[in-house]
C-alpha cells in the first residue's frame, strides 16, 4: 500500500469513478460501508472535504454536530479513523474489539484529551470492527 492516500488531488472530486480506481476489489466492500451508513445509521450524514493541510479529499462522518469517524482512500483499501474521549478506556477495553485496536487506543499518540483508533478496511468483516466503534461512540454521547 502506498504512504498516502490516493485522493490528493483537489480539482478531482472522489465520485464513483474515482474511487472504483483507487479502491479497486475493495470497491464494492465501500459499497457496503454506505449501505450501513445510510440503513443502520440515518441520523448520521457524510460529505467529502478537501483538506488543505493534508493535501487529501478526506471523508467526515457526522452525528449532528459531533465528528463520528473521518475516512480516507488508499489504494485497495480505505481507513475509518475515531477519535475518544480519555472516559472511552472501559468501553473500549471491555469491548469486543480486535486487540490491535484496543492497543491502538491505549498505547496511541494523545492529543489532548483524545485518542485515535483507526481500521483499514479492505473486506466486509472490517466492517464489523465500524460498527462496534460506531457503538462505543454512541454509548458515550
Amino acid at each position: 500500500m502506498e504512504k498516502k492516500p490516493c485522493l490528493n488531488d483537489n480539482d478531482e472530486f472522489p465520485d464513483d469513478k474515482v474511487l472504483s480506481r483507487c479502491l479497486g476489489k475493495v470497491k464494492p466492500t465501500w459499497d457496503s460501508f454506505q449501505v450501513l451508513l445510510d440503513e443502520t445509521y440515518p441520523s448520521f450524514a457524510a460529505e467529502w472535504r478537501y483538506y488543505r493541510d493534508g493535501n487529501n479529499w478526506l471523508y467526515k462522518v457526522t452525528k449532528k454536530k459531533k465528528t463520528v469517524c473521518w475516512v480516507s482512500v488508499w489504494i485497495s483499501a480505505f481507513k475509518a479513523t475515531f477519535y475518544f474521549p480519555d472516559r472511552a478506556e472501559e468501553p473500549i477495553t471491555t469491548s469486543r474489539l480486535k486487540k490491535e485496536y484496543i492497543e491502538q487506543f491505549l498505547h496511541g499518540k494523545r492529543y489532548g484529551t483524545i485518542r485515535g483508533v483507526t481500521v483499514t478496511v479492505k473486506k466486509l468483516s472490517d466492517l464489523v470492527s465500524i460498527k462496534k466503534l460506531i457503538a462505543i461512540k454512541e454509548q458515550l454521547k
